[in-house]
């Protein structure tokens, strides 16, 4: 590991400033990924500044939704009653990812940043990764790629994004909250990850020197919730797919809107808008989700050893849709 500072910070514009005479230092949180990368020799942070100690821990109502700080830990959003009454599939996510030593450490912040584990990327042995040194090429494209991406990647890259969590923001539209030096802005979830393109090293929209503060989670009423993963053990590991759905039904029966958001499959929490579309007016059957599931995995890209995600993403949604529907044990509002 190679020789950096360490400052801790106690409040947003101490860590702000702190990071502001650092350009490329990192904010340290949990740290269950950054140290890990810098362990392995993939990330070489010149400075630490510690968050640990900025309060921005707290879950609370935030208009007609609920805010999430950015340093609340996974563990603690996933059991608290605002999330768990309001929002059971994000809870269900989390409770699907890491284990439970790494969810008590894992922020919510963190969570989000998180890199991609993609055993090329992460091993510094392998010199081609784009993620690593830009231009180098992609040893995954002809290598072993049974866990990465059919949808959303390019001939630079394709890695999927590892979080859980994420993927049922993405299914609840959630917003990022972020504070830079110069200004606040909120990102749809959905906007906030980047597809790899020609630049897989940019991974996100944050800038130099910003901070997530919060996610903010809108007001949900009358919603059914399913969160599905599926994933090579029980336990422990990354998925292969998983799907979280989101459904409103009207008092008819039929479904009012659908959100629908994948991951295991992509570079970044999956959603395709054409397919929830579909699903408006609907009757919740089987027939209808099929067709949704048929528009999400369209123009899929498959590799030599992850062909087989098209059809398991295709029967995954379907069941997370039947299973949103029509199971009576869940809470909103």
């Amino acid at each position: 590991m190679n020789r950096f500072t360490y400052q801790r910070s106690t409040s947003v514009e101490q860590a702000l400033s702190s990071i502001g005479g650092q350009p490329s230092g990192k904010f340290l949180g949990g740290g269950t990924n950054l140290l890990d990368l810098m362990k392995m020799g993939v990330e070489h942070p010149p400075a630490l500044i510690d968050i640990t100690r900025v309060p921005l821990n707290q879950i609370e109502p935030h208009g007609d939704g609920v805010r999430i700080g950015s340093m609340v830990r996974n563990s603690a959003v996933a059991a608290h009653p605002l999330i768990r009454d309001r929002y059971p599939v994000l809870s269900q996510a989390i409770l699907h990812g890491a284990s439970p030593q790494i969810r008590n450490m894992a922020t919510t912040g963190g969570n989000l940043l998180q890199r991609t584990r993609c055993p090329y990327f992460y091993d510094p042995s392998y010199a081609e990764c784009n993620k690593r040194v830009p231009g180098s090429g992609c040893a995954a494209m002809n290598g072993y790629n049974r866990n990465h991406a059919i949808l959303g990647g390019s001939d630079h890259c394709i890695a999927t994004h590892p979080s859980d969590m994420a993927v049922a923001l993405a299914a609840l539209d959630a917003t990022v909250q972020l504070k830079g030096p110069q200004a606040e802005r909120s990102v749809p979830l959905s906007g906030f990850h980047l597809l790899p393109g020609t630049t897989p090293q940019i991974e996100t929209v944050l800038k130099p020197g910003e901070l997530i503060t919060s996610i903010d989670l809108p007001a949900l009423d009358g919603t059914r919730f399913a969160y599905i993963k599926v994933r090579d053990r029980n336990s422990y590991a990354f998925a292969l797919v998983s799907v979280a759905a989101v459904i409103e039904l009207d008092q008819s029966g039929k479904i009012r809107k659908a959100h629908i958001a994948l991951g295991g499959v992509a570079p970044k929490p999956w959603k395709v808008v054409e397919a929830e579309h579909s699903l408006t007016g609907a009757s919740p059957d089987e027939a209808a989700f099929g067709k949704a599931a048929a528009l999400i995995v369209r123009g899929a890209r498959p590799h030599r050893y992850n062909a087989f995600k098209i059809e398991l993403a295709r029967r995954t949604v379907v069941r997370a849709l039947l299973d949103a529907t029509t199971r009576t044990d869940q809470k909103n509002g």
